[in-house]
């Protein structure tokens, strides 16, 4: 079982839970099985049906509460699962939030998207298998190993030492399937970046005539990640044969000393019938283990990265409360640089500058200079190598405090309009804003004439899909605050108007 499932949350009550149901389920299955056995037995010594009818009522009775224990621990690992699922996905969300873009942009748009929406359902799937398969595994073969110990030495040993054998081929096998499923992933991270990637830049190799030469490319990326799906289904295949063979092997086995004893006369005839039924019982849950191990790795390592990603250092450091942004502020940056590992180059080096009060600050310079990282500074996304800030005089190291940024507003250079009303766009950087300081925000942009003379006004549906996409990214950028006082900083806000 991996380490990391006892640090979720209520992992334990839900192992003990699963755990007693386990125990309940494996004292079924073998009272299934001697009943079963015993029902047989007496038909086959010439008893009547009617003498045997209440063994096979119990035998039905057990096989009915079998399946209904298997149900409930199925629902009890799927709640488990959805609710810590939903939890992953918010702490993440918040996590990337707290990380910033310039995390996204390193890690890949599209692999944050991947992650965070078929990750978190990979790892919920990862879950809801692993936690009743684990358990049944860890139990059920041990119960019914001593059960048969009692019965019958010679097929409990030949059993128990079945199941090291087969457990280490199995972990040669499963080495194996982890580094194709790692190399898998890996492929198809990369496919779902280079997906966005081609997505973002479609418009660029049209206007530069190289869209039907990046075909070969999406080609290529397609196929290595077909061949890397391919390698590990191979895998899988392989080893699932191997769980089967060996576990008809050593069914075969225990098969014939039973058969041999029989015709010897050491022994009777339902004590034989009860341990050839247990026998494929016993290596029931560990089949089933196998078998699930490859459909869950893909969830195990998302949940993995996931985990990765909610241990890194926030940026966000707690310092003394910062003053609200008044028109008597001031705000100056001395000696600011920026150094990156991958870089010999500063990013940015001995920035100064100072600003007073409500003013437009315009931050000009050439591709490369530095313009973005210096925005990703202002906005608290990227702590400085060196340098300082003071704001009203106070100094500060970093500006990623959660007090700074709740009193700007970021709008970044592609500003995504939300499918939703025009009112919830609006309010977007202020939830809480009431219907007067919404209509004010519009008033004062300039946009109430225009949004009066949509379909249903502030209530218009916009966004993906919509007829009104490029009136919602105007209103995005004009509508950027409401009527609070409120720093905006804006990612090359003319991008989209140049010429």
């Amino acid at each position: 079982m991996d380490k990391a499932l006892f640090s979720y949350k209520e992992m334990k009550p839900v192992l003990a839970g699963l755990a007693i149901l386990t125990a309940i389920q494996g004292a079924i299955i073998i009272i299934q099985a001697y009943f079963l056995a015993d029902a047989i037995s007496s038909l086959f010594g010439g008893d009547s049906f009617a003498n045997v009818f209440k063994k096979l009522v119990i035998f039905f009775l057990a096989l009915v509460i079998r399946q209904l224990l298997t149900v409930w621990k199925k629902n009890i690992a799927y709640h488990f699962a959805a609710k810590t699922g939903k939890e992953f996905r918010e702490s993440l969300l918040q996590k990337l939030f707290q990380l910033g873009p310039r995390f996204v942009k390193e890690e890949g748009s599209g692999q944050t998207v991947t992650l965070v929406m078929e990750g978190i359902m990979k790892f919920r799937r990862y879950l809801e298998l692993i936690l009743p398969k684990l358990m049944n595994s860890a139990m059920i073969p041990a119960m019914i190993c001593i059960f048969i110990f009692f019965i019958n030495i010679r097929s409990a040993v030949i059993l128990a030492l079945a199941v090291p054998i087969l457990i280490a081929f199995m972990i040669l096998l499963g080495l194996a399937a982890k580094r194709k499923a790692d190399r898998q992933y890996e492929s198809y991270q990369m496919l779902s970046n280079h997906f966005v990637d081609s997505l973002r830049g479609l418009e660029t190799l049209k206007y530069l005539g190289l869209s039907r030469q990046h075909i070969d490319q999406i080609i290529l990326v397609s196929e290595r990640y077909r061949r890397a799906t391919m390698g590990t289904l191979r895998i899988a295949f392989l080893s699932s044969f191997a769980l089967d063979f060996f576990t008809m092997l050593s069914i075969a086995t225990v098969a014939v000393f039973l058969g041999i004893d029989l015709i010897n006369g050491k022994m009777e005839l339902r004590a034989a019938l009860t341990i050839l039924i247990l026998a494929p019982e016993y290596f029931l849950p560990i089949r089933e283990v196998g078998a699930d191990y490859h459909a869950t790795l893909d969830g195990k390592n998302a949940g993995k990265r996931i985990q990765e990603i909610l241990d890194k250092e926030s940026l966000q450091q707690k310092q003394d409360p910062i003053p609200l942004w008044q028109s008597t502020s001031t705000f100056s940056v001395k000696g600011v640089s920026v150094h990156f590992a991958d870089s010999d180059r500063p990013a940015l080096q001995d920035i100064q500058f100072f600003v007073s009060g409500s003013k437009k600050i315009g931050i000009i310079g050439a591709s490369g200079a530095g313009k973005s990282t210096l925005i990703d500074i202002l906005s608290g996304f990227l702590a400085p190598s060196s340098g300082e800030f003071q704001i009203n005089g106070k100094k500060l190291t970093t500006l990623s405090q959660l007090n700074w940024q709740s009193q700007i507003t970021y709008i970044p250079q592609h500003p995504y309009i939300f499918h939703d009303t025009v009112f919830n766009n609006i309010r977007f950087y202020h939830p809480e804003a009431t219907v007067k300081e919404v209509e004010k925000a519009a008033e004062r942009a300039g946009l109430a004439e225009m949004i009066q003379s949509l379909p249903n006004g502030f209530e218009t549906i916009i966004g993906e899909g919509d007829n009104h996409r490029g009136r919602g990214a105007e209103l995005k950028r004009r509508t950027r605050t409401t009527d609070r006082p409120r720093a905006g900083i804006l990612k090359q806000p003319s991008y989209h108007h140049a010429g």
